[in-house]
């Protein structure tokens, strides 16, 4: 055990600066629902808490995923005893009797029970109980530079670093070259990659590099940044092969007031030659607020006796959080119904432009782009419309204890979820698991991977300290030089969340694809097929997109009526020309119906073991992680016989 001020390395495979703090041999985890328990060692780190079970303090096996948890990722740890009453402990609280069980819930949804049997063991279970409390808080402060890495490699990381066969590259977007080659594979004519905002001079949350109009000079785009809330200009983040194009942006910024030079370059942006440019904004959708208050009753209804039997299913409909996984996938089924079926351009928009359309922006790729859909492809989406972007992980995720509680929503929880329901309606167009899903879950609590740690590329790049510029990410293979690397800030020493052998073993990781899902992705896609001629008359016409139906709407630089078109172009258009579009190869369009949209039980009732059974898909995924868990019972079975 060691108790000397930093800790020591631990004997396992650690994150970047893991130091153990306070360790207790002798531990027992319970294994819940009348599972008995697991003998192990209970450790308590400066970046997590983990349980070795079935190993000696000294062994070198690397964790199972489900014996760890981040100190951030605790919501409440309590200590409990035969003699006196369960108490919350804090890094504030003084601890005045021996624990005899602590109970950790996670925020993850996940419940764990360690228990201390022999009483000869009482010191080492005082000193980690009050270990975890304090570092719970400390790991909180996420303004401290990590350690680096020392340069020690285990055999298991020496195992990871052999390339797996079939193992694709996961694109970061922190490097010329990646844009470049992802613009490619769309197949975007008329867009080029700008590095105008290459030193963050122009707009500190967006990334380096942004798809523009070829067409609009990296002078003239200057000009536009100004009319944008936090400067976040309109950029191209997808291409539909029938030509539509998708965009996403701030809102225009209420005090704008655009000279005609000004008006002729944000023209250029929005609508070029493009045909039709449709707004639509985040309105219908749930507020942060709203977020925030459905995922916390959803946490608190999870626990166990929480609400009575009879009143459970009424409860999580009072939740609201299924009503917001629904309007979500409605709102994009909606745009990317647009973007097959009229060759238009759509303006995702939002006051930030680093919440919602990050969600929007992914789901509507999840649907129309079968490379979106792959395992790798997926990976890549989440870089370029959530880390990239400047999606705000510590606050939203509550990874920081200096941040106000009214900052915090999980977003990205959400689009988690919306995607298992896609998942759910459509296995066999997607190349990953659930079990990846629970993995990117779990993962997203944990502020020790780059992914999460930082709030936009510019932080990220900013921290740390520096390693070689490589921009692409091998599974397998660790880092890569991929060239095209164009200055700019190092990248910081954390690991991205995708070096999965960091917290999972290779069985584990097998799990994440899906056998019976579609091929591979492509280096670059066919064209599709050309979508319908568009029905509106006017390459300037602007409409807006709400409930469904859209009508013609001003920039708020032409004032007001008459707008540009004809009269017969500013009319409502009430349902309709949503329903015209006819069904397109490849694109996904889920059922949002009451019963369609489902609880996702193997995220959200874990702390409840007796609801897990028969939960599963009856697919070939389904099975192999049916067997995969008899395998880990009958373990912890062995583990509990006497030897």
């Amino acid at each position: 055990m060691s108790g000397a001020p930093g800790g020591r390395r631990p004997t396992f495979p650690g994150l970047p600066g893991e130091r153990v703090l306070e360790e207790a041999a002798g531990a027992r985890r319970r294994c819940g629902n009348g599972g008995g328990s697991v003998p192990g060692t209970l450790l308590c780190t400066n970046r997590r808490l983990a349980f070795l079970a079935g190993q000696a303090p000294g062994s070198r096996g690397l964790l199972r995923s489900e014996d760890e948890v981040a100190l951030p990722c605790i919501h409440k740890l309590v200590a409990a005893s035969s003699f006196s009453k369960p108490k919350v402990l804090t890094a504030a609280s003084t601890l005045k009797f021996i624990p005899e069980e602590l109970a950790v819930f996670c925020r993850d949804f996940r419940l764990l029970h360690f228990y201390f049997p022999e009483s000869g063991r009482a010191p080492q279970a005082f000193r980690v109980a009050n270990a975890i409390a304090q570092a719970r808080e400390a790991a909180a402060r996420l303004g401290d530079a990590a350690e680096a890495p020392d340069g020690e490699t285990t055999p298991e990381e020496e195992e990871e670093e052999e390339e797996e066969e079939g193992s694709s590259t996961v694109l970061l977007f922190e490097s010329l070259r990646d844009w470049e080659k992802e613009l490619q594979r769309l197949g975007a004519a008329g867009w080029r990659v700008s590095a105008v905002n290459e030193r963050f001079d122009m707009a500190p949350s967006l990334p380096q590099y942004l798809w523009v109009p070829s067409g609009l000079l990296d002078h003239d785009l200057k000009r536009t940044f100004g009319h944008f809330q936090e400067r976040r200009v309109p950029r191209l983040c997808w291409h539909h092969p029938s030509g539509g194009d998708l965009l996403r942006a701030a809102s225009f910024h209420p005090a704008s007031e655009p000279g005609s030079e000004d008006v002729r370059c944000l023209e250029a942006l929005l609508l070029g030659d493009r045909g039709p440019c449709v707004l639509a904004d985040t309105a219908e959708l749930p507020t942060l607020a709203d977020i925030q208050l459905a995922h916390l009753r959803l946490r608190e209804l999870c626990l166990p006796g929480a609400v009575a039997e009879e009143k459970w299913l009424s409860a999580l409909e009072g939740t609201r959080w299924l009503d917001h996984v629904r309007s979500c996938l409605r709102k994009a089924a909606e745009v990317a119904s647009l973007l097959a079926g009229k060759r238009c351009s759509v303006v995702l928009q939002e006051p930030s432009d680093r919440d919602l359309n990050c969600l929007v922006a992914s789901l509507v790729q999840l649907l129309g782009d079968p490379h979106a859909r792959s395992l790798p492809g997926f990976q890549s989406l989440v870089q370029r419309e959530w880390v990239a972007a400047g999606h705000p992980f510590p606050r939203r995720l509550g990874l920081q204890c200096q941040d106000s509680p009214r900052e915090e929503a999980p977003v990205f929880l959400l689009f988690l979820d919306c995607t298992w329901q896609l998942l759910w309606q459509f296995p066999a167009d997607f190349g990953f698991t659930e079990a990846f899903l629970l993995a990117l879950h779990d993962s997203s609590f944990s502020p020790y991977f780059s992914t999460f740690r930082f709030s936009c590329q510019r932080q990220r790049g900013h921290s740390g300290t520096p390693r070689l510029p490589s921009q692409i990410y091998r599974p397998m293979g660790g880092w890569q030089d991929a060239g095209g690397h164009r200055g700019g800030p190092q990248p910081c020493s954390f690991p991205p969340v995708w070096a999965w052998g960091r917290r999972y073993s290779r069985q584990q990781r097998e799990q994440f694809r899906n056998p019976a899902g579609p091929p591979g992705p492509t280096e670059s896609r066919t064209p599709g097929t050309p979508a319908d001629p568009c029905p509106w008359r006017g390459a300037s016409l602007v409409l807006t997109l709400a409930k469904g139906s859209l009508c013609a709407h001003p920039l708020p630089w032409w004032g007001r009526p008459p707008w540009r078109g004809s009269p017969s172009d500013s009319q409502g258009t009430p349902g309709g020309l949503l329903g015209t579009c006819q069904p397109t190869p490849g694109l996904l369009l889920p059922c949002t119906a009451g019963p369609c949209v489902r609880l996702w039980h193997r995220c959200y009732l874990r702390g409840l073991p007796q609801e897990q059974r028969g939960r599963l898909a009856p697919l070939l995924a389904g099975l192999a992680e049916e067997l995969q868990l008899l395998q880990d019972h009958l373990h912890t079975w062995n583990l509990q016989r006497p030897h």
